[in-house]
């Protein structure tokens, strides 16, 4: 065997896990833009999350950016988690069903319910809802929604700290990043 061959198997799948997911994705959400000014292609949300999480948070964790670009399949397409758990196995299609919002539930209760799961989530979950918050904050600060007014951008602002406060101790790399997008609070 070739010294480093394992490790160079290993990297491979983690990297077709994540083209698999990324093709899943922008075929998921191939309809859909962001609610920003700009209305840009929805698919940049979760490579922004990929992005945030290798380049700002050093994870290479090839589930946690897998699941990241995955994140909304389930609350925002018809995917459902038995699709997922045939595509990308139970470990994905679990940390995605955690970041995934209850959505029969009354928008005032799924933000409460978020802020009371996020410190009982798995450290992946838990990486994975810091990448959106932080990338949140950013698209809020950046291209508001245009129907969003000053009062509910900060509102959002708030809890998507509240969130993050109990996320805490997780990665201080994002969570510094987190810290600096919320200073900038509209």
């Amino acid at each position: 065997m070739v010294r480093g061959a394992g490790s160079q198997a290993a990297v491979g799948r983690g990297t077709g896990l994540i083209l698999k997911a990324m093709q899943f994705a922008a075929w998921k959400h191939r309809d859909q833009r962001r609610k920003g000014s700009g209305s840009v292609p929805y698919i940049n949300h979760p490579i922004a999350l990929a992005e945030v999480l290798w380049s700002e948070g050093s994870v290479r964790d090839s589930v946690v950016i897998a699941a990241a670009i995955l994140h909304d399949t389930i609350e925002d397409t018809e995917t459902t988690s038995a699709e997922l758990r045939g595509a990308f196995g139970v470990t994905v299609a679990e940390v995605v069903v955690e970041v995934t919002d209850v959505t029969w539930l009354q928008k005032r209760a799924r933000k409460k319910l978020q802020v009371a799961k996020a410190a009982k989530s798995s450290q992946r979950a838990k990486l994975v809802k810091l990448a959106d918050k932080i990338c949140n904050l950013r698209d809020i600060k950046a291209s508001p929604p245009p129907d969003w007014s000053l009062e509910r951008r900060r509102e959002y602002f708030d809890w998507a700290k509240s969130v993050v406060d109990e996320l805490r101790g997780t990665n201080a790399q994002l969570e510094r990043r987190f810290d600096q997008a919320y200073r900038l609070k509209p």
